[in-house]
């Protein structure tokens, strides 16, 4: 069955961020062969076999608390994402509509830059284009960064009106306000993620910072990370993934330490919330539009995992890993020895990655 998504975000003409990062990995089909494959190939305990390998450079953990029955389990997987084998699946071709939040000749990074920057009454105008047609059936909605309140509001009404008409809708938000202590959009857009976006928004995936200003509450560790993504759920988001942290990795300081929480409802009523903590290897470069793809493939991924947090963030950072380490292997033969990559160099291979993205290895 078709899916569509509705993405509005940023455009560049030249590299990969907005939509740019996020359509062609949505886009992108594999094939679905699985079990017959397996056979095939003489695996028959293929999981099992991937379970017990040691990874070199992911690891994730996951428990499942169910409420109220307050039974808690937990499972430890090293996932195994460059391991000798790798299990083809299948990945579904999402149909995506685009709106240009901006239209740039390249990204902010370069050291200039040229464009147009839509405007509220703008995206109402094409989003009435799309209505007037009868063709705004969608299944999700994807947004970005943005600077300015009117639009960020204009993007709310579209997602309540879209979700009146589908309330299977799901609407996956990058609440992008700032990093590392400080915000870098303009501080009229917080209350607006605060109290509107976040509140219809179904998956986010906020970094530390965000989350924290999003809560009112700091991150010293493990369980403060838990309560804040419950607060976030509590404002309405059923999935919450905090990309990055400043909490201590457990495979050394060359690691990040990511977490992620996502809570169902079982048909007799109680709630189940899964927990995943994952360890991702740090890259000592400034990438832009690793935001976008992340939460691109993070919404691929709860799509065909959609119980299964655990396996969608695994499939989710074994994309951006192995999109991050060819794009900083090209950039460093581009620089040459001893000289740092420029921004044009450190433009995301996602074209280069396309088997990574259709076929991600856990």
């Amino acid at each position: 069955m078709e899916c569509r998504v509705l993405s509005i975000q940023s455009h560049v003409v030249r590299g990969y961020v907005g939509n740019k990062s996020a359509s062609f990995p949505l886009q992108r089909e594999g094939e679905d062969d699985d079990d017959d494959v397996l056979k095939r190939a003489g695996h028959p305990s293929l999981r099992a076999v991937i379970t017990e390998t040691e990874a070199p450079h992911m690891f994730v953990e996951s428990y499942t608390l169910v409420v109220p029955i307050q039974q808690v389990t937990l499972q430890k997987t090293r996932a195994a994402l460059s391991g000798a084998y790798r299990r083809p699946s299948k990945v579904l071709g999402f149909e995506v509509d685009s709106i240009n939040s901006v239209q740039f000749s390249n990204h902010t990074g370069y050291s200039h830059w040229k464009g147009q920057v839509l405007t509220a009454d703008e995206l109402h105008v094409l989003y009435e284009g799309i209505k007037l047609n009868n063709v705004h059936q969608y299944d999700y909605v994807l947004t970005g960064y943005t600077r300015d309140t009117s639009f960020l509001e204009m993007v709310v009404d579209i997602v309540q009106e879209l979700k009146r008409a589908n309330p299977n809708l799901v609407y996956v938000c990058d609440p992008v306000l700032g990093d590392h202590g400080s915000m870098y959009v303009p501080q009229n857009l917080y209350p607006v993620y605060k109290n509107k976006v976040v509140p219809v928004a179904d998956i986010i995936t906020p970094n530390q910072f965000e989350a924290e200003l999003l809560t009112g509450k700091n991150i010293t560790s493990q369980k403060d990370a838990v309560e804040v993504m419950d607060l976030l759920h509590a404002m309405g988001p059923d999935t919450v993934v905090i990309t990055s942290s400043d909490l201590p990795p457990r495979l050394g300081d060359r690691f990040l330490v990511s977490l992620g929480s996502q809570r169902h409802v079982r048909p007799d009523g109680s709630r189940t919330t899964q927990r995943v903590r994952i360890e991702v290897p740090k890259v000592d470069a400034v990438f832009v539009g690793t935001g976008d793809l992340f939460a691109a493939m993070l919404l691929a991924w709860t799509h065909h995992h959609p119980n299964d947090l655990k396996t969608a963030c695994e499939k989710t950072f074994s994309v951006m890993h192995h999109v991050i380490k060819r794009t900083i292997s090209y950039a460093h033969e581009l620089a040459g020895p001893g000289r740092r990559p420029s921004p044009p160099q450190l433009e995301l291979r996602m074209v280069q990655s396309k088997a990574d993205i259709e076929d991600p290895a856990i």
